[in-house]
């Protein structure tokens, strides 16, 4: 597997620091600390300067941790490590441009998008003599197109939730007589066999009329026979996440209705030209818009009620995202999930979803499951 460099994800967030005239960055966030160190513990922030020289700060659970995770960089070790940084900033002796002028109204930005309110005013309050300023974006517009090491973890953590999905299926695992509960703990437990640290997130099981809800989660309704089952799921690997949908119909196929029948049909149909879409260079409004053509014109199209897709990597939902309101376009690199559905409330919904990475050619589909009922 392809190293990943922390280092150079440094200078470049230093080189975007530069170019925005901002002295240095504070970094709150944990998974923005683990892609730009390395380091996971529970307890830290980073704070990097525009001439690229970073320091990090953690309490002492973690003085061994920090110096396999994350060697070469300084720390800073104390309990509360935002405001230990910033005094350590403020003193200047150990930065490089600073020295000569400690205390001096260095602008000093912090993730707006992370921090509470009452964090934001104790950071304040430690920053006297500094210019601190909300920043929004600078990690995740980094983040944005994965590296070779990144789509590596990425294909891995997918492996991972398909392995465990595919284990399910071939257990008789999705049965009558089974809560929604029973199957996600049961899912749950395959994939951390097969190496997830974690679910990505809370894993969906949706069945009979709860499949017309996008988010139900899992509850303790008993599969029947003829219920279609909708199960979002993915695995957390490595700092990675994976996300795919599947609907089925307890029982198979044979035991379908026609209204099953004809929306996994509509929805089957909306995802593979959404797939089809996903390519550098289109619009992501455009992407959407293949999804929900198809839907509105089987005449399901108000019952077509999220966004046709998001990005995954360290979050599960992340910039880019496919919706009607969407900005920009897809490049290289990028990841992208397809997921159209169509929830009819009292009847059933179905949703189905693969998570793609954005190729010259035909996307790469990490998804690797059968999508029939």
């Amino acid at each position: 597997m392809t190293a990943i460099d922390h280092a150079a994800r440094r200078d470049r967030l230093a080189a975007a620091l530069a170019a925005a005239g901002t002295a240095a960055l504070l970094v709150t966030r944990a998974e923005h600390v683990r892609w730009l160190t390395g380091f996971t513990g529970s307890n830290a922030a980073l704070l990097l300067d525009a001439s690229g020289a970073a320091a990090i700060a953690t309490d002492s659970r973690y003085t061994t941790q920090v110096a396999d995770q994350a060697p070469g960089l300084r720390c800073v070790t104390a309990r509360d490590c935002p405001p230990a940084l910033l005094a350590d900033y403020r003193d200047g002796s150990a930065w490089p441009g600073r020295a000569g002028d400690p205390g001096g109204p260095a602008r000093v930005g912090f993730e707006a998008d992370w921090l509470s309110f009452a964090a934001a005013g104790a950071l304040r309050e430690a920053a006297a003599g500094l210019g601190l300023e909300p920043t929004r974006g600078l990690v995740e517009d980094l983040r944005l197109v994965k590296e070779p090491a990144e789509l590596d973890l990425l294909r891995r953590a997918a492996a991972v939730a398909v392995g465990a999905y595919r284990d399910l299926l071939a257990a008789g695992g999705i049965a009558a007589g089974r809560t929604e509960r029973e199957v996600a703990a049961d899912l749950e437990h395959r994939m951390r066999l097969r190496g997830a640290d974690r679910p990505s997130f809370d894993t969906i099981v949706a069945s009979g009329p709860n499949s017309a809800l996008p988010h139900h989660g899992a509850a303790d309704r008993v599969l029947a026979r003829g219920d279609l089952v909708t199960i979002d799921f993915g695995a957390l690997v490595d700092g990675y996440c994976s996300d795919m949908t599947r609907t089925t119909v307890v029982g198979g196929a044979e035991a379908a209705d026609d209204f099953a029948r004809e929306i996994h049909s509509v929805v089957l149909r909306a995802q593979l030209a959404g797939l089809a879409a996903a390519r550098p260079g289109t619009g992501l409004r455009e992407v959407d818009a293949a999804c929900r053509e198809v839907i509105a014109a089987a005449g399901w199209g108000e019952y077509f009620v999220h966004s046709t897709g998001h990005g995954i990597g360290v979050d599960v939902h992340e910039p880019p995202f496919a919706a009607t309101r969407g900005r920009g376009a897809l490049a290289e690199g990028m990841t992208l999930t397809i997921e159209p559905g169509v929830y009819v409330p009292g009847r059933g919904g179905v949703r189905i979803e693969d998570t793609v990475i954005i190729t010259s050619g035909e996307s790469e589909n990490l998804v690797d499951l059968p999508k029939t009922l």
